[in-house]
């Protein structure tokens, strides 16, 4: 699955980023164990107990590219490439987790600090919720709580819980979209040795992006069905939602200056109100020596988002501490990336030139529609208990006129390229 977004960055010196990294870590502990099992209610007798828990990945990045940066994600302002031929924004964050249990009520609250597109590590609440266990099988939660889109949904920000370095850009990086204010419902229950957790959820988000640019969602309904079962996991999820960001509002406003066509124009891609939609499944298997795991998904956007559909595969085999991996993943558009736009013949000469770069400027953002194949090998060496070093090769090459999951992408790029990307990370738990 993919949501590709088109969120242009603002470049910071290299210094402020070290500047502002080295704050975050003194200021924020981390996001420590985000998928401890709560299927089962504190005893009601006991009193309360409080639980602190983090994570943390200290990472660097290189890429080849030059006119472009490789990023985790368009949440970003900057990466490694364009901005800085090693850069540590792509993939560190620190943050904290802080669980609280009463009987049969319990809360999380967690928070995260990593690089937004201001530039800087502002720490930012990840999860804030308070859950009530009606019965040992059905739990609900009110507040802000992690969309359980992907098979990693709940620990896709935790490092050292994965094999691999980050999760893969193209299906993950494409959803920054990671959590919803709202409520939701989990009945958990099981069939000889299989466990199955139904979760029903509904609610919004309301992001800001940079400057004046906010990324609104309303209206967020869906179904998740997880399924485990001896070393086999696996996840199916569903969502749609309401759209409306503020990206290329400059673009659609003056095309609806031309009238009828312009107005068309503007409906069928300006992302105002639009219902997006998404489906997803994935599995795990790791019976302990080696293990495998998959994902595909499908959007819709109804916009200049585009329909894509996103997958990936991975495996590996663990030596002791270390656990050599490969992986594969892609992204692809259904439809032309590309639109002839506005008819300009007839029109006088100063029209046709604004129509021009109007047509250009739909085009430049339907390129930011993800088209892309990555190859990925790598190794981690778990060197003590809850640390882990990680180093990763990827071999990203978008196409067909697509930036792929590049940003800060200028008019130049030119798709097609192969990127090569180098990475090193430690990842923490405690």
């Amino acid at each position: 699955m993919s949501f590709p977004f088109f969120l242009p960055g603002h470049p910071v010196s290299a210094s402020l980023r070290r500047s502002i990294l080295a704050s975050g870590l003194l200021a924020c502990a981390a996001i420590g164990n985000a998928v401890a099992d709560d299927s089962a209610p504190a005893d009601a007798s006991t009193g309360p107990s409080w639980k602190f828990s983090g994570f943390g990945t200290l990472g660097m990045v290189h890429a080849s590219v030059r006119d472009a940066d490789f990023s985790s994600t368009v949440l970003r302002a900057n990466g490694a490439g364009r901005s800085e031929r090693w850069s540590p924004d792509v993939d560190s964050r620190l943050g904290a987790q802080l669980d609280l249990s009463l009987g049969r009520w319990s809360g999380v609250l967690q928070v995260v600090s990593e690089q937004n597109m201001d530039g800087n590590y502002r720490p930012r609440i990840e999860w804030a919720n308070v859950k009530y266990q009606a019965t040992p099988d059905l739990a609900l939660r009110v507040g802000r709580i992690a969309l359980p889109v992907f098979l990693m949904a709940d620990y896709r920000k935790v490092g050292y819980t994965m094999p691999w370095l980050r999760p893969p850009v193209e299906v993950y990086g494409g959803l920054p979209i990671a959590s919803s204010d709202g409520i939701d419902a989990t009945w958990r229950w099981g069939r000889g040795d299989t466990r199955h957790a139904t979760q029903v959820f509904y609610g919004r988000t309301d992001t800001r992006l940079f400057d004046d640019r906010r990324l609104e969602a309303h209206g967020i309904a869906g179904l998740s069905h997880s399924i485990e079962r001896g070393p086999l996991s696996a996840r199916l999820s569903a969502l749609t939602g309401h759209l409306t960001t503020g990206i290329g509002d400059e673009v659609f406003s003056a095309m609806r200056g031309f009238g009828t066509q312009g107005a068309a124009l503007a409906g069928r891609y300006a992302i105002e109100h639009k219902r997006v939609s998404m489906v997803s499944a994935g599995f795990s298997y790791d019976p302990g020596q080696w293990f495998v795991s998959a994902e595909a998904g499908h959007a819709q956007t109804h916009s200049l988002l585009g329909e894509t559909t996103t997958m990936y595969a991975g495996a590996g085999y663990r030596f002791a501490s270390l656990t050599p991996y490969l992986g594969f993943a892609r992204a692809r558009a259904h439809g032309a990336n590309r639109d002839p736009g506005l008819a300009l013949a007839g029109l006088p000469p100063r029209t046709q030139a604004l129509g021009a770069a109007l047509n250009a400027g739909v085009n430049l953002y339907l390129g930011t529609i993800p088209i892309q194949t990555t190859l990925s090998t790598g190794l981690r060496w778990d060197l003590a208990t809850n640390v882990a070093l990680k180093a990763q090769y990827d071999r990203a090459r978008p196409t067909d006129g697509s930036r792929g999951t590049l940003i800060n992408t200028p008019s130049s790029f030119r798709s097609g390229q192969t990127v090569h990307v180098a990475s090193v990370a430690l990842d923490f738990v405690f």
